[in-house]
């Protein structure tokens, strides 16, 4: 939904989603990252020892001297889990859309 709107906006964003951690398709997202510079990572777990931040260390070991701003993270917070307030917790469209216009204009 992000990625749709941030299109209407001009932004062209590319929408990878791995389907499984291990294996991780490690490849598709070091050629997006090389063509764009940019990345932003987004997942429901917390920001903190989360899988966002495994893939954001493979992302600067195999591609920092592409990149043209920080990698992003959208993710959980560094809470427990609050299932009466899911909604709240969880990545957003608006955080999403924030974090990409925040790389796209770094």
């Amino acid at each position: 939904e992000a990625a749709k709107r941030l299109a209407s906006e001009g932004v062209e964003c590319t929408v990878i989603d791995p389907r499984t951690l291990w294996p991780l398709d490690i490849d598709a997202i070091e050629a997006s990252v090389k063509g764009t510079g940019r990345c932003v990572i987004v997942h429901e777990a917390p920001r903190s020892c989360g899988f966002g931040a495994e893939i954001s260390a493979l992302i600067q070991e195999r591609c920092f001297l592409h990149l043209e701003a920080p990698v992003t993270r959208v993710a959980g917070y560094d809470t427990p889990f609050p299932y009466t307030l899911e909604f709240a917790y969880l990545p957003s469209v608006e955080r999403v859309y924030d974090a990409v216009q925040s790389v796209v204009n770094y």
